[in-house]
């Protein structure tokens, strides 16, 4: 007999053993053809816990998964899993805070995982059932994901414990290729806009003693669209596995090595006096270096019973370079010479620039087990999960200010002068153990009950290098303890195949990281990543999520999916700009709200594909607190500080609209297969406006209170030459050039409009982050040896 089937999505086993077993024989060619083809029904299956396991169907999983595969990330050419997901996915935006495509700040549902340190971080991110956020401030480097080695991804919505520790908001799933899916190869350049190249390369296949392999390489080159902002991206990944009935092995290895160049935000007079591809001052580099090793195994125990696990080692390294104006400089003591100064406290005053160095190593390990029961219980359909995880990792981070002058074109020339006051030298060991569990009753084929719960134990310890004495007031050393149960309950309603209702509540938690916790006295504040100081507890951040909602399809050709939801934090940690200059500490505000609305369409009529998307996001603050300000319009003034300086506030009340976030937001996508061989697709993102930052109050009544709403149109198109494996393509970004900001900052310049430096001087400016204008690609694209086994 043949056997055809489709089953799976995400990190997921669906099949019982015996389908296994047809699986494999028809595979070893044990499965002769002269019998009738068994034709299985497609059932689209979801991950409910990072490592893979047995999985549920979609239709039982009380939220609003969002999922995609690798053909579809493929096809429209993402350079990330972050540029794919804004042009795509329901509920998610993005601020080019760096300008640059591999750092973005990604927004889900008012949740943000980011590159940058001193974002408040609300989603976590996993590959292959390993977290990926950094140890440093649970960041997240887009740059160290091996985009054309993903076979799919979920996007999981709600504060769903199962995900661990970070996961307030939702969490990423990616899973990667293997030979024995993924057989065949391919090879990709394209260039075009900004002085880019990209060079893509995979191949997979099983060898005849069944062993599986996959490996991919990726390099990417460009110029960048604004001034001085090039960038290169070299990635490697390579995975071999091994499987037969009952048991799955492998082993997958990532390594980078990248050099990033994003000039962050800029003054907006900038923009229109100059060009807009004007920066600031420069650099702004960041150097990433990854070896990621994880070995992924399941085994089943019985016909019903798999036990499944992982173990890693993830060792990382970077290293920053930040050309910045001195905030410190006075202008009654500025030198345009900063050579002419001999101690550096003269030179913290009179010297006009400086760069900000820092360095950090990271070293983690980790494993995680779990065992699967997909049994009936009391006569009922039963999917019982229950597991346990360690993770460890160590960071050893340097900082160092070295000052210099600032040049005609807004760079700095250091002066071999180092200040003493922002260098840093910290270890930082994060231990995490963890104990989860989740149990799926189907009272019959229409009610579905989930119940899941995760404990978490952190310990964070912190030792200053330079400054080991934990008595002294300002040394880092510092121990920190953490723990928490989160519970879930989620009830699924599917009347039919075609329709299902869902409810749930979730709770998630963040501990404080150890840059937060490096960085949390309002007496010493620090700029980030170049200094911090010592360290009062912060608390752990509590999430707690309510979410209904219908998804199904109303004709063979058309699904819908509509939710509901709403997210309240507990201890909400922020960065708190403890004046203009971006010195600061983290503290934690109170309470913060998201409430929302998310609302998704998709059909296919004929040659036609289509899918629109709506969500409706207030994101607001629920506690009074106070941040300094020196350059809201509604600041008042408190005190004095030990310099006699006035104290300058803004008061946040409950109700003001957290910044960055916009309220509403609109996607379209449209396919049109003109021809059997060409695909002409577009993609439509509007968003509404948003407050910037600076303005967490909402009552700035001058320049840059918020940043204006925009949409974006960008075009596609592929052509497949028919029996050869040749593709070429082409796209367009921002096809009518719109001038729009992805966000924006309330602060200072020190420049003139034509970038005159003010010798020490400053004045208000409304920064922003500019939209990237138009550009254009195009490529070709050349695959051999595919198979039916993709």
């Amino acid at each position: 007999m043949k056997l055809q089937f489709a089953v799976g999505s995400g990190a997921s086993r669906f099949r019982p053993r015996w389908l296994a077993l047809a699986v494999l024989a028809a595979y070893q060619g044990g499965v002769v053809g002269a019998e009738p083809t068994i034709r299985l029904q497609t059932v689209e299956v979801i991950g409910t816990t990072p490592l893979p396991g047995i999985g549920l169907p979609i239709e039982k999983v009380p939220a609003n998964v969002q999922t995609v595969k690798g053909k579809e990330l493929e096809e429209q050419h993402s350079l990330t899993i972050a540029d794919y997901m804004a042009q795509n996915m329901t509920g998610v935006n993005v601020n080019e805070t760096q300008n640059n495509p591999f750092q973005p700040n990604v927004n889900f549902r008012g949740f943000t995982a980011s590159p940058l340190l001193g974002t408040p971080q609300g989603l976590s991110v996993y590959q292959d059932g390993v977290r990926i956020n950094e140890p440093f401030g649970d960041v997240v480097s887009w740059d160290l994901i091996p985009m054309n080695a993903l076979a799919n991804m979920s996007l999981m919505p709600g504060s769903n414990p199962l995900f661990g520790l970070n996961t307030l908001g939702g969490a990423i799933s990616l899973q990667t290729k293997r030979g024995y899916t993924h057989r065949g190869g391919a090879v990709e350049l394209s260039g075009g806009s900004w002085g880019r190249y990209n060079a893509q390369a995979e191949y997979g296949g099983v060898a005849a003693n069944g062993v599986d392999y996959f490996i991919s390489g990726n390099y990417f080159d460009e110029d960048g669209w604004r001034d001085a902002s090039p960038s290169e991206v070299r990635q490697v990944f390579g995975q071999l596995g091994w499987r037969n009935a009952s048991t799955d092995l492998s082993l997958s290895m990532s390594l980078a090595d990248n050099d990033l160049i994003g000039n962050g935000l800029v003054q907006k007079e900038f923009l229109s006096a100059q060009s807009w591809e004007a920066i600031n001052t420069k650099p702004d580099q960041t150097e990433n270096k990854l070896a990621f090793f994880n070995v992924n195994a399941s085994h089943w125990l019985n016909d019903a019973t798999m036990l499944s696990g992982n173990a890693y080692y993830r060792k990382g390294r970077t290293r920053t370079l930040n050309g910045d104006v001195n905030d410190d400089v006075d202008d009654a003591d500025f030198n345009a010479d900063c050579t002419s100064f001999a101690d550096p406290e003269d030179a913290e005053s009179g010297c006009g620039g400086a760069l900000n160095r820092s360095k950090s190593k990271r070293v983690g390990y980790g494993a995680t087990a779990q065992l699967n029961f997909n049994q009936d219980w009391l006569g009922h359909q039963n999917l019982f999960i229950a597991g346990l995880g360690y993770d460890r990792s160590r960071t050893d981070f340097e900082q160092s200010t070295e000052f210099g002058d600032i040049t005609a074109t807004r760079g700095v020339a250091g002066a071999g002068i180092f200040g003493e006051e922002g260098e840093v030298a910290l270890r930082g060991v994060n231990r995490t153990l963890s104990v989860f569990a989740t149990d799926t009753f189907s009272f019959n084929d229409i009610y579905h009950l989930t119940l899941s719960g995760r404990y978490n134990h952190t310990r964070v310890e912190n030792r200053d290098q330079l400054i080991p004495d934990a008595s002294n007031p300002e040394s880092l050393t510092g121990d920190h303890s953490f723990n928490r149960f989160n519970p879930a309950i989620g009830l699924a309603i599917t009347p039919s195949k075609t329709l299902s209702f869902y409810a749930s509540y979730n709770e998630g938690s963040r501990a404080p990281t150890a840059i937060e916790l490096g960085c949390a006295n309002p007496n010493q504040p620090c700029k980030l990543p170049n200094a911090m100081a010592g360290d009062p507890p912060l608390d752990m951040v509590v999430s707690k999520t309510f979410e209904g909602g219908v998804r199904g399809k109303i004709t063979n050709g058309i699904g819908y999916s509509a939710s509901l939801y709403r997210t309240q934090n507990t201890d909400d940690i922020q960065f708190i700009a403890a004046n203009s200059s971006g010195a600061g500490y983290f503290d934690n505000v109170g309470k913060t709200r998201r409430l929302g609305v998310d609302l998704g369409v998709n059909g296919e009529v004929g040659t036609f594909r289509w899918s629109a998307g709506y969500s409706y996001i207030k994101a607001t603050y629920q506690s009074r607190f106070d941040l300094v300000s020196e350059v809201n319009s509604s600041r008042e003034v408190i005190g004095v500080d030990d310099d006699g300086e006035d104290i300058e506030v803004i008061h946040v009340q409950p109700g003001n609209k957290i910044p960055g976030i916009p309220q509403h937001q609109f996607k379209l996508r449209g396919e049109w297969q003109a021809l059997p061989q060409w695909t002409i697709g577009t993609s439509i993102v509007a968003f509404s406006d948003q407050y910037s930052h600076g303005n967490e109050n909402n009552d700035h009544d001058g320049a840059g209170s918020k940043v204006a709403g925009y949409a974006v149109v960008n075009l596609d198109a592929r052509y497949r030459f028919a029996n050869t494996g040749w593709q070429v393509f082409a796209k367009v970004n921002n096809v009518f050039d719109k001038k729009y900001h992805t966000g924006g900052m309330l602060g200072e310049t020190f420049f003139e409009a034509d970038g005159t430096f003010m010798n020490g001087d400053d004045d208000f400016s409304a920064l922003v982050a500019p939209g990237a204008p138009r550009a254009a690609w195009v490529g070709v694209r050349y695959e051999f040896g595919k198979s039916a086994g993709r």
